[in-house]
């Protein structure tokens, strides 16, 4: 899925395509929070009812992406797997802890895998993002390193928080604070790209 050259596709249905899942989750978590719901001899909650709900409709709109681009990146990979595996397990399980331990491995194992490419002097980073930002060797190691301290706190992060508060801040930490959190996170990162910037071939 990752080796297909990218078909072009307008940037407002790209992001309704990645971002439409997880706003439609939140919605459906605020709105059924509070209910529980009977199936068979079982009783779950809104949340494990709306994590039922997001699994087919993360499949759906990564599929119509992958349609329509030609291309899905690993982390979309990943990320759809584990919601399929963790959400699947919370939902057969009546139990929302795996779903919400899902972002926990998500990022331990890129941090991981960044990780080991640094062991040897590479820059897995710069594989999948060159295109966007081209900077010299060194500035790709650090920005490496940096990610890969960025995804393991992340991953601390989402522990402390899913098992000390409530889930509905657990909900709005994975929906806005993750996605701030690496807004902003890139914005730090000026002053790397700014230095390291790689020259074109005309030396500019």
């Amino acid at each position: 899925m990752t080796d297909t050259p990218e078909k072009p596709i307008s940037a407002g249905l790209k992001s309704a395509l990645e971002l439409g899942p997880l706003l439609l989750f939140f919605a459906g978590y605020m709105l059924l929070k509070d209910r529980e719901f009977t199936i068979g001899a079982e009783t779950y909650s809104g949340f494990i009812v709306i994590t039922a709900a997001f699994i087919p409709l993360l499949v759906a709109s990564t599929l119509i992406l992958w349609r329509l681009s030609g291309k899905l990146s690993p982390m979309q990979i990943l990320t759809l797997v584990l919601v399929i595996g963790m959400g699947g397990l919370s939902v057969w399980l009546n139990d929302e802890r795996f779903f919400k331990m899902k972002p926990t491995i998500l990022y331990v194992f890129f941090g991981a895998v960044l990780g080991f490419g640094l062991t040897r002097g590479e820059s897995y980073l710069r594989v999948v993002m060159e295109g966007l930002m081209p900077l010299q060797h060194e500035g790709w190691l650090i920005l490496t390193r940096r990610f890969m301290a960025f995804f393991f706190a992340l991953a601390v992060a989402n522990e402390l928080i899913w098992r000390n508060f409530s889930t509905e801040l657990w909900v709005n930490f994975k929906i806005f604070g993750l996605t701030i959190a690496m807004f902003a996170f890139f914005l730090s990162q000026n002053r790397l790209f700014s230095a390291y910037a790689a020259e074109d071939e005309n030396g500019v």
